[in-house]
C-alpha cells in the first residue's frame, strides 16, 4: 500500500496554491484536494505526475481528470457537508473521493465494469464508503433519488431529462454537454416541478458519456 509522506503533502499544497491562482475558492473543495492523496490514484512510476493539472490515463480509453477540473466542477456544486450526491462517472474514483470529504452522502455510478470493479476496491481498502453502483448512469440512479447535487463526469450530447427529474427542488447539476471534442460546463439548478435555470461556464474536454441518454444511445 502507498504512503503519503510530508513531500507528497508539500506538492498537494502547491497544487492547492495553484488552484487559487486559477480562480477556486470554494475553502471546503480546496481542503479536500489538500486532503485526497491523488498519487493513490496512481501506478508507483508516476507520482510525479499525480500533483500536476493535468489529466492522466487510467485505462480502459478513460482518464483521472485535471486537479483544476475536479475543483471546478465540486465548487459549481455548492456542497454543503448535508448533500446527497449522485456522481455519473466513478473513473478512477479521484473526485468521488473529494466529494466524501465534504459528505459522506455521495452515490456514485460507472459504466465500464473493469473500472467500476477496480474503483470499488480502492474504496474498501481506504476505508471510504461510498455507494457504489455498476450501470447506466446517462439514466441517474432513480432508485436512490433525489439528490441534492448531481455532477457528470463525462461529456454528454444533450442534458439527459433523468437527471433533472432526480434533482431535489433547488438542486443543482453540473454536466459538461457538447460534441465528442469540446464541452461547455453547465450548471442547472431546480427552481420548481418544471423549472430549471441553466448558467453557462467554460469550455472542457472530457471522455465521452456512455449509455442510452449519452452517445451510444443515440441522444
Amino acid at each position: 500500500m502507498q504512503t503519503d509522506t510530508y513531500r507528497h503533502k508539500g506538492m498537494r499544497r502547491a497544487l492547492v496554491r495553484q488552484l487559487r491562482e486559477k480562480g477556486i475558492h470554494d475553502e471546503r473543495v480546496l481542503k479536500a484536494i489538500e486532503t485526497v492523496p491523488r498519487h493513490y490514484f496512481f501506478d508507483k512510476a508516476f507520482v510525479e505526475q499525480a500533483y500536476q493539472d493535468k489529466a492522466f490515463p487510467i485505462g480502459e480509453g478513460q482518464t483521472i481528470s485535471q486537479p483544476y477540473t475536479v475543483a471546478f466542477q465540486s465548487e459549481l456544486l455548492q456542497l454543503k457537508p448535508t448533500d446527497k450526491v449522485l456522481e455519473i462517472g466513478t473513473g478512477s474514483g479521484y473526485q468521488c473521493t473529494v466529494l466524501l470529504q465534504i459528505t459522506p452522502n455521495v452515490y456514485t455510478i460507472e459504466y465500464n465494469r473493469p473500472l467500476f470493479e477496480k474503483a470499488r476496491l480502492f474504496f474498501r481498502k481506504h476505508g471510504l464508503k461510498p455507494h457504489t453502483f455498476h450501470g447506466d448512469g446517462s439514466l441517474g440512479l432513480p432508485a436512490h433519488a433525489p439528490y441534492d447535487k448531481i455532477i457528470v463526469t463525462a461529456g454528454a450530447p444533450v442534458v439527459p431529462k433523468e437527471l433533472l427529474r432526480q434533482l431535489t427542488t433547488d438542486g443543482i447539476l453540473v454536466i459538461p454537454v457538447g460534441d465528442e471534442q469540446t464541452q461547455k460546463m453547465l450548471r442547472i439548478t431546480r427552481v420548481g416541478e418544471n423549472e430549471f435555470t441553466r448558467e453557462e461556464f467554460t469550455d472542457f474536454k472530457f471522455v465521452p458519456l456512455l449509455g442510452r441518454s449519452g452517445w451510444d444511445g443515440g441522444a
